[in-house]
């Protein structure tokens, strides 16, 4: 017998018109098996990357629909999906915080170390950086950065478009980058890590 007639008869019915390209079965295998999956992945990851790996794995499935076999039932096929994919973003995201622990040392040693430029320093350079911005450049970024408005709010006082100040901002952040090139390692230890992201 085939060893994919084993699942549940109706599991199998949905599976072979899922194959067939019938997106209600897909809709319905998605329904039985989401809520299931989900409650099993934050077992090892926070809900909302349970969710999206959970997303991931039955979007996989509507795209191989044609060419996958299940040497097992589909729902231990899906749990051992959602248990590998699980165990891989636990590596990427402890892979991530040993390069941001390693960029943070790295930053405080070369904090340490020079001689050149202090903090107050560097402040001036940021300062006459930004000063040297064209003025709507300027002002666009200086009320979203400092002033902690959105491009909206910006837009309605400027009575521009929301687009406009995106772009405003946009350009002030490429000329900030290049003018403060040589000290962007240092710039996390004043600002939030997003000052010129």
């Amino acid at each position: 017998m085939d060893k994919e007639k084993r699942q549940v008869p109706d599991e199998y019915i949905l599976l072979s018109s899922m194959r067939m390209g019938n997106q209600k079965a897909y809709e319905c295998l998605f329904k039985r098996f989401y809520p299931m999956l989900c409650a099993y992945a934050t077992r090892f990851v926070e809900l909302k990357d349970a969710e999206e790996i959970v997303q991931d794995v039955m979007l996989w499935l509507w795209e191989n629909r044609q060419t996958q076999k299940f040497e097992t039932s589909l729902s231990q096929y899906l749990l051992q999906a959602i248990y590998h994919r699980s165990i891989n973003r636990i590596i990427s995201q402890r892979s991530r915080l040993r390069a941001e622990t390693r960029f943070y040392e790295y930053t405080r040693e070369m904090l340490q170390d020079t001689d050149l430029f202090s903090l107050e320093e560097l402040k001036g350079k940021i300062k006459e950086a930004i000063e040297e911005l064209p003025p709507l450049y300027k002002e666009a970024f200086v009320m979203h950065r400092f002033g902690n408005k959105s491009y909206k709010e910006i837009a309605e006082i400027l009575q521009v478009s929301p687009k406009t100040i995106d772009y405003r901002i946009q350009q002030a952040l490429k000329r900030l980058r290049v003018a403060l090139k040589d000290y962007l390692p240092l710039i996390p230890l004043l600002f939030p890590k997003d000052f010129l992201s």
